[in-house]
């Protein structure tokens, strides 16, 4: 037997006595929802995972495919953030970058998949680092990685958010010229949008599931028309250079290193598909039917995703021109190119879908939120984990996410340089997740034993092989995520990210050394067998 199965298997023993306790407990409550049954899948999981039972499931598997679909958004993500792809790379350097994204994500996606069959938690990826960690660094790596997880999800709730309400101002710049957006203007869209969207995850919480159906119909049929409008209508250059021809504008040289920066453009648009791990303790099922949502929403995404990206490319003449719209969004202008009257439905169809995406980040960012107060991961953990009895969800966390996402708008009045720079910090930070998940779990695969619980959706074989090209992969592309948008540095094109992911760390050490260590034991610490 290996030294971190003995350690684990001792870690176990000592707690054995709290979980006999913790397991009687729950067999004496009256609530139905945490009822021991051998025929229970996903109490049986709550209860190796030692955790109770209190949010409702209300999603299924296709449910929960919609719901990561929509957050995903691919194409949609793509539309409105291709500048820094544009810049270095241009037209071939978005295309390729985007198909050996797609292939190399689809690892990184797999990874995910099968450690949340093995252990299906709202926790995520500090949950899985706990578990599959070295056992004598698992709480200072699961701590660190609540942390970066929890801050990753709160900056993509509000640059979903953001999106939407800056979107809104372009439009109106594309009509009105004259119109000057003033960053007041955006934090207001911004607040309102939350507001609609806390009232959704709130008091609509228990339609969330037939809610996020209804607009996947939207958002899986959404993009033919935009595909069909921009091949029909909109002036094009020879198909040729989709494939061949490379540019940098933003003066990174040689073009292969310009390509590589570039290349974040695609990654940006093919992450989050972790907000269906999040959601696992509302899935019925959830060891088969969340990996299954993960795996098949990210595969329908960089399909139709790819063909939206021809389509696009296929549809800029000029990268200058596209690159010089006074909206601020290069997918508006040719739009515009294509059809000018148009363009406003179009659009309207993507705010409603990102709207809806929006909520879908709020639920997964609070639902993540809540798994790491609910082991003592953060301050006020005993406010923020409360379960609402009533609508079975944590509302509080709920409260908090759209309180951080409005809190955040209010930087945009000042400097939007200043708030873009706090949610640059989401791709930094989700990206270390990914890396540390799967970088131990790799380890329990070759060096720690082998001690992993069993998986519904399982890798097999294949799996240490897959685990360690992704995380070879997330570490490339941690280097690359580092790198300003353009040579010339400014305000505007440094990249902060790092910066803040710095500062972040040593945050996150403070609290560490502070009440972390005290408080925080981990979720491995309640593992059973």
């Amino acid at each position: 037997m290996s030294s971190s199965h003995t350690s684990r298997r001792s870690m176990n023993n000592n707690n054995l006595e709290l979980k006999h306790h913790y397991h009687d407990s729950i067999k004496q409550s009256g609530d139905v929802d945490v009822q021991v049954t051998n025929h229970d899948p996903d109490q049986e999981d709550m209860l190796r995972m030692g955790k109770k039972s209190d949010l409702k499931r209300i999603f299924r598997q296709s449910s929960m495919i919609a719901f990561t679909c929509i957050v995903q958004a691919t194409w949609q993500v793509f539309l409105v953030a291709n500048t820094q792809g544009l810049l270095n790379g241009g037209h071939a350097g978005i295309f390729w970058s985007y198909v050996w994204t797609a292939l190399g994500m689809s690892l990184v996606v797999a990874s995910l998949a099968e450690m949340a069959s093995m252990a299906p938690t709202s926790g995520g990826q500090y949950h899985w680092v706990s578990e599959f960690s070295p056992p004598q660094y698992q709480r200072f790596l699961s701590y660190m990685a609540g942390w970066m997880s929890t801050l990753s999800w709160q900056a993509t709730a509000a640059g979903a958010t953001f999106v939407v309400g800056t979107l809104i101002q372009g439009v109106i710049v594309a009509y009105r010229p004259s119109f000057t957006p003033a960053g007041w203007q955006g934090t207001l869209f911004v607040i309102a949008v939350t507001v609609l969207v806390g009232i959704i995850n709130i008091t609509f919480a228990g339609q969330l599931p037939q809610i996020q159906k209804f607009m996947a119909v939207l958002f899986g049929l959404g993009w033919i028309p935009i595909v069909g409008v921009l091949i029909a209508l909109a002036p094009h250059p020879d198909a040729a250079v989709v494939f061949t021809q490379f540019s940098s504008t933003g003066g990174w040289t040689p073009l292969g290193l310009s390509v590589m920066v570039g290349q974040i453009s695609s990654v940006y648009c093919l992450i989050s598909f972790d907000a269906a791990a999040h959601m696992s303790e509302e899935v019925k099922r959830a060891s088969l039917s969340v990996p299954r949502a993960m795996m098949w929403s990210y595969t329908a995404n960089a399909c139709v995703g790819l063909v939206v990206v021809f389509a696009y490319l296929y549809s800029i003449p000029s990268i200058e021109d596209a690159l010089g719209s006074p909206t601020g969004f290069p997918f508006l202008y040719v739009f515009q190119q294509a059809t000018y009257n148009g363009t406003i439905p179009l659009v309207t169809m993507i705010l409603i879908i990102a709207t809806a995406g929006c909520t879908g980040c709020n639920a997964s960012a609070s639902r993540q939120t809540f798994a790491f107060a609910r082991d003592d991961g953060l301050p006020f953990s005993r406010w923020l984990s409360k379960v609402h009895p009533g609508s079975q969800i944590p509302r509080n966390s709920v409260i908090l996410t759209c309180a951080t996402t409005m809190l955040l708008s209010l930087i945009n009045i000042g400097s939007t340089v200043a708030f873009n720079a706090i949610i640059s910090l989401q791709l930094i930070a989700l990206m270390s997740t990914y890396s540390t998940s799967i970088g131990c779990v790799l380890f329990q695969r070759t060096r720690g034993g082998n001690n992993l619980p069993p998986a519904q959706w399982s890798l097999g074989a294949a799996g240490k092989y897959i685990n360690a090209v992704a995380f070879v992969y997330t570490v490339y592309l941690l280097f690359w995520i580092a790198w300003p948008v353009a040579r010339e540095v400014t305000p505007q094109s440094f990249n902060w990210a790092p910066v803040l992911f710095a500062g972040v760390f040593v945050v996150s050490l403070v609290f560490y050394y502070i009440e972390g260590r005290r408080v925080y034991k981990g979720p491995v610490t309640l593992i059973q067998g």
